[in-house]
């Protein structure tokens, strides 16, 4: 394969890319039967005769599955059908009991929004959504134990929505960048845990190359196995040099399907041309067709929360935050209200991000915990940021305490007061100090009066060292500083 970079290939070609997201839904019970929607649960353990496919038995449409895939249809833009149909989607592989999915084909619940999303560079792409419609997922089977496969069905059942966008990707930043923006937007709208590593969140592509320029699509190809947004990356990228590769050696692209091998950073051709029709979708004969009430449409809208898109606009209005940070801050919900109620303590933006995005995201990836497991109230973190604002304890200090306060449970002005924290301030105190320490250092006052004034930052660690932290760092300086260039 060509070894040019995807830079450069991309000057001469453009990759034609669509997107379909299966997405678990959040419901309690599973789509056609009343089994616990679980992860992680013994093998086989909730499962009953419908998510079996046991002859004879019909399916019940779970009513919740239908509001979540309008709210998520609603959070991008979608029309909703007032009729849509479900259809049988057959094929055979060991982990589908039933021989065939149900499914939606021609008439999908969700039809034509669009999702929008910044690029690195701050630019905003708008990604179009062709439809949603719900399935049901298969089981899952389980490879290479003692040289046997197994089939765990506690996931048959299970309430997917099948997001698929217009092919209007460009490039494998812009697939990775809408694929994050969407599992925010599942999220946002509490439709979705969205945990790709937990398989919530499955991502296929279509992908075809052509000359830049020229407005005809390419042969497509399909890719699965996309299970992160690294690979989804690597995936594509891998893709379009496959396919250039070939079209610049004379030849032509098969349509097919392939997989992605994270571990070999490769794809495998699963199988060739494959279209609709071989899957022989027809009607759903168990089930009637489901009709949806535009009132019941209209309050699902009216209820939805704040999305990503407001709330990054809101931030960057209200808080005068950088993009960069808004866009960490914003990137899951619970972590974007954390900082706000940080904020409504009483506490500058600014400051509130600077804690929220430094030491409570460090604490965070140290301990592997989600925001929801941190155990540090917002009203106190708020408590300890103005203590720090005001002068009582400096930036140090503060650090030293927020450490406490993670193991103790006592505030931050009960650990001041208890360890004697507070920030030394008076003048003369901080002088005789500051003397003591150049006294105690002839050769570095020396070298320093040389010209060698980088030796400051040097003094000023002596002096907050036997201030044990606690000196006012402004202070120090221009008593350290009048000292030093006394002649």
């Amino acid at each position: 394969m060509a070894t040019n970079s995807l830079d450069s290939i991309m000057e001469k070609w453009e990759p034609v890319i669509g997107l379909e997201v299966h997405a678990q839904l959040a419901t309690q019970s599973k789509i056609f039967c009343r089994c616990r929607r679980t992860y992680g649960a013994a093998p086989n353990s909730h499962t009953c005769p419908v998510c079996l496919g046991y002859p004879g038995v019909l399916p019940v449409l779970n009513e919740q599955v239908v509001e979540f895939a309008i709210r998520m249809g609603q959070a991008v833009g979608c029309r909703v059908r007032s009729l849509s149909r479900f259809a049988r989607k057959n094929y055979f592989y060991p982990d589908l009991p039933k021989g065939y999915q149900i499914s939606q084909y021609d008439e999908p619940l969700c039809e034509g929004g669009s999702l929008s999303f910044y690029m690195e560079d701050g630019s905003v792409k708008t990604v179009g959504i062709t439809r949603i419609h719900l399935e049901e997922d298969a089981g899952k089977a389980i490879h290479g134990l003692e040289d046997e496969s197994y089939i765990d069905f506690n996931r048959c059942g299970t309430p997917l929505v099948e997001i698929v966008s217009e092919p209007d990707i460009r490039s494998p930043q812009e697939a990775r960048r809408y694929l994050e923006r969407l599992k925010q937007t599942l999220q946002y709208a509490g439709v979705s845990e969205a945990d790709m590593e937990k398989g919530h969140l499955r991502c296929d592509a279509n992908i075809s190359v052509r000359p830049r320029g020229d407005g005809e699509f390419g042969t497509r190809t399909e890719m699965k196995n996309l299970n992160s947004f690294r690979g989804v990356e690597r995936g594509l990228a891998y893709e379009i040099r496959r396919q250039v590769d070939i079209l610049e050696q004379g030849g032509e692209v098969e349509q097919c399907t392939l997989t992605w091998d994270e571990a070999a950073s490769e794809t495998h051709l699963l199988r060739t041309k494959e279209e609709a029709q071989d899957y022989r979708y027809f009607p759903e004969p168990d089930l009637v067709p489901l009709e949806v009430d535009p009132d019941w449409v209209k309050a699902i809208k009216a209820e939805l929360p704040e999305l990503p898109a407001q709330i990054e606009e809101r931030f960057t209005r209200d808080y005068n935050l950088r993009f960069q940070d808004i866009e960490i801050l914003t990137r899951e919900r619970e972590l974007a209200a954390y900082y706000e109620a940080v904020v409504d303590g009483g506490v500058s933006p600014t400051e509130a991000a600077r804690w929220v995005l430094g030491e409570v995201l460090r604490v965070l990836k140290e301990e592997h915990q989600e925001i929801g497991e941190f155990p540090m109230r917002p009203e106190a973190l708020s408590e300890l940021i103005k203590l720090c604002s005001q002068g009582i304890i400096n930036r140090n200090t503060a650090k030293s305490v927020f450490d406490i306060m993670l193991t103790e449970n006592l505030s931050a002005a009960e650990i001041v007061k208890r360890d004697q924290l507070g920030q030394v301030s008076d003048s003369a105190t901080l002088e005789d100090t500051v003397l003591q320490v150049v006294s105690g250092l002839p050769a570095e006052l020396e070298r320093y009066r040389k010209g060698e004034t980088r030796l400051l930052g040097f003094f000023m660690g002596q002096v907050m060292q036997a201030t044990k932290g606690k000196g006012d760092p402004q202070v120090v300086r221009g008593i350290l500083q009048r000292v030093l260039d006394e002649a």
